[in-house]
């Protein structure tokens, strides 16, 4: 049966604390999928100096028009708007959507999942009945709270409901990260999202995870800033800042972000025939002035390290872009979402396309195709060496950061020697 549903989108423009309508949204569904959508922007947005575009593509606001003159419908082929799409909860938050609830998993529609995200999901985009309506409270809950939160996190992965003290604790927070449990919490004027252990862990990937990250930094490359918090219980759970928001006299101010997925105007299970110098390709079409240089080498340098630590998880919603409103331009977000995989099998792929073999996870397969991240052959080498120096002494860095040798053996399989994956061949 077809339903319609029809909601105001707002934005959060640069600095601001007010969202301000941007246009109409307009869904087509046919029990939970979403089979068509429109949006028209409004005309008081179009006429606002400091209106920001909804996307890379079919919601910029070059040639905009309002809605009542023209109705944009997504780019490709797709249902849904992938800035939408962005917007909505990922997998661990409908579950926590549908615990709040009481009711069976995936049974909700989109548009369901789009009423109770909550004030706390990505970006700076909100979804609204009217033009009139007030924003929804998005609970910030402080770092102390965090032993409850890890409560209703194992009470959601047992199918259990949440008690009604926990309800408002936990409701539901951003929308990246996949189907790993995770709540927002604030430390110090800071919002970091929390991420919980899950049950069936076969090693601590809080720590893990966070380890990580400080290895990708030791790698020059752009890491929010992480930590550890021990529970009571003896479990670990990691921080990790939000890219998205910054705290301003008076609250936080959003930044717009879209991930790209919505970049290459595709759907997800598009994604396995993505690559990164595809990504590295869109940014000519939307980057921040001064930042296309910058940014695509830095995507190539997040290519390696996923390829040494075998973070095969690299789809295209754990890569991201930011709005910066004073470029008028899309920079590439910060890395999050970096998780080694330990295996056994020698020959090794990522989920994105690497070089000329493909996903084929080698050095010298990412040299391949180095000069579509606009890198000449020497800095491109000179990026290879500087990550492939930094991660061969990843046991020492995560003993250095309180991981056990216990710990490190359950990883170890995943971080990979530079010279048995073709780094005589990438410096040739």
């Amino acid at each position: 049966m077809t339903s319609e549903f029809t909601t105001t989108v707002f934005a959060f423009l640069g600095g601001e604390l007010r969202a301000v309508p941007a246009g109409l949204l307009h869904i087509e569904e046919e029990g939970s999928q979403v089979v068509a959508s429109t949006f028209g922007f409004g005309s008081r947005y179009l006429q606002r100096g400091n209106a920001i575009p909804l996307d890379t593509s079919a919601l910029r606001l070059e040639g905009a028009v309002p809605g009542s003159a023209k109705q944009v419908t997504p780019p490709n082929g797709l249902a849904l708007f992938g800035a939408v799409r962005d917007a909505l909860p990922d997998l661990w938050g409908r579950r926590v959507i549908e615990n709040k609830l009481n009711v069976p998993a995936n049974s909700l529609r989109e548009s369901d999942y789009m009423r109770h995200a909550g004030g706390n999901r990505l970006g700076a985009l909100d979804f609204r009945a009217t033009p009139e309506s007030d924003e929804e409270d998005g609970l910030l809950v402080p770092v102390t709270e965090l032993s409850y939160l890890l409560d209703a996190s194992d009470r959601v992965q047992r199918g259990e409901r949440i008690p009604e003290n926990l309800t408002q604790l936990f409701h539901a927070g951003p929308t990246m990260g996949g189907a790993r449990p995770k709540a927002v919490v604030v430390r110090d004027g800071v919002q970091y999202l929390a991420k919980f252990p899950a049950l069936g862990d076969g090693f601590n990937v809080p720590v893990i995870e966070r380890a990580t990250l400080e290895i990708a930094r030791a790698c020059k490359l752009q890491v929010p800033r992480t930590d550890v918090v021990r529970m009571p219980d003896g479990r670990d759970v990691m921080l990790i800042e939000r890219f998205d928001r910054t705290e301003v006299k008076g609250g936080w101010a959003r930044k717009h972000v879209v991930s790209a997925l919505t970049a290459l105007e595709l759907h997800e299970t598009e994604s396995p025939d993505a690559s990164y110098a595809a990504i590295s390709d869109s940014m000519g079409r939307f980057a921040a002035h001064g930042r296309v240089d910058v940014d695509r080498a830095e995507l190539f340098g997040r290519m390696v390290f996923n390829i040494l630590v075998s973070n095969d998880d690299d789809h295209l919603r754990n890569h991201a872009f930011v709005w910066v409103p004073e470029a008028r331009g899309w920079a590439l977000s910060p890395l999050y979402d970096v998780l080694p995989k330990p295996q056994i099998a020698t020959e090794r792929r990522l989920h994105l396309g690497v070089g000329k073999q493909g996903r084929l996870a080698t050095l010298d397969n990412a040299m391949s195709e180095s000069g579509r991240f606009g890198l000449t052959p020497p800095k491109a080498k000179d990026i290879v060496e500087r990550v492939s120096r930094v991660t061969r002494e990843w046991r020492t860095a995560f003993n250095e950061m309180g991981v056990s040798d216990a710990e490190c053996d359950k990883v170890a399989t995943a971080f990979r020697k530079p010279r048995d994956i073709g780094l005589d061949a990438a410096l040739s």
